[in-house]
């Protein structure tokens, strides 16, 4: 049976460009008859690396079957993962996140998470001499994961394994990083054709915080105008998404690439008292401004308060 491999649901470009990658390394590497899938839409950013590399859209699966033999890159949450995964036969975990806990496997599986700012890294690194095998497409989807967590470097989880890869794999395409990444941020700001709902869940995931279940959204963008121009119908369709998806409360984080730094809306007094114990910040209107934050990772999750 062919094996899966795929990330998170609401898809960004690691999640989307890392199963591309890792079922590359198992079919023409390991001999492993190996298809990248996604759980959603990719972001416009993922999009944009589909089309740039010339990669077709990857088949979208709502879940998986019982002994579905698969590998789950850029997360290791039940939470954002199909419905049926305990149910399925995971292989193998491949994430550069915290270990929540919750899965259950048929035996035991090679797990791998270390403290890099992106899957791709990993991936890179546990590849040893046949990362250089890669064909130029699926470098092109390292690169563009890679870049795309480190926001160009300007992330807190950024190290300097990362830059080292990127230096590498740029060097191998013959591409400018600074041009390239100003690309795929335009890409990643092209929003404007999204509803608020898809905008909230474009880039989200679900964290509980001392029985607070809360939807944690971002938007990292080099025009942020174009999302805050949205603010009023963004809050009021906070309702309405976390009433669809099960949660207490939308959180969403509107990051400033090029400023470095975050706006987070507040549309009532629980996001308040949320901003202001985990940011200490003072909290005047529907929105606050969260200089430095640029991580949900390193930055923002572990900081959660209610």
């Amino acid at each position: 049976m062919t094996t899966l491999v795929f990330g998170h649901k609401s898809p960004d470009t690691d999640s989307t460009g890392s199963p591309l990658i890792w079922a590359w390394y198992l079919k023409d590497v390991k001999g492993v008859d190996a298809k990248p899938v996604l759980l959603g839409q990719p972001n416009t950013e993922a999009a944009f690396m589909l089309q740039r590399w010339g990669f077709d859209m990857l088949d979208i699966i709502a879940d998986v079957e019982d002994g579905q033999p698969c590998v789950v890159v850029d997360t290791n949450n039940p939470a954002e993962l199909p419905a049926n995964i305990n149910g399925a036969d995971v292989q193998a975990i491949i994430d550069h996140h915290k270990l929540v806990g919750g899965l259950e496997t048929k035996g035991p599986i090679d797990i791998t998470i270390r403290p890099l700012a992106c899957t791709a890294t990993i991936m890179y690194d546990l590849m040893g001499d046949d990362a250089a095998r890669m064909p130029d497409n699926i470098k092109g989807a390292a690169l563009t994961c890679i870049l795309s967590d480190t926001l160009e470097f300007r992330s807190p989880t950024t190290t300097d394994r990362d830059r080292e890869v990127v230096a590498a794999l740029a060097a191998d395409l013959g591409v400018n990083v600074t041009e390239y990444a100003a690309e795929m941020f335009a890409a990643k700001s092209d929003v404007s054709e999204f509803s608020d709902a898809e905008l909230i869940r474009m880039d989200s995931k679900e964290y509980e915080v001392d029985g607070t279940r809360f939807r944690v959204s971002v938007l990292e963008t080099t025009a942020p105008e174009i999302p805050l121009n949205r603010k009023a119908s963004l809050i009021e369709t906070f309702k309405t998404v976390a009433a669809e998806d099960g949660v207490d409360e939308v959180l969403l984080f509107v990051v400033d690439i090029l400023r470095e730094e975050a706006t987070l809306l507040v549309p009532n007094d629980l996001v308040k008292g949320v901003a202001e114990k985990s940011f200490g910040a003072t909290v005047t209107g529907n929105s606050v401004v969260l200089p430095g934050i640029m991580s949900r990772k390193k930055q923002i999750i572990p900081n959660l308060k209610v």
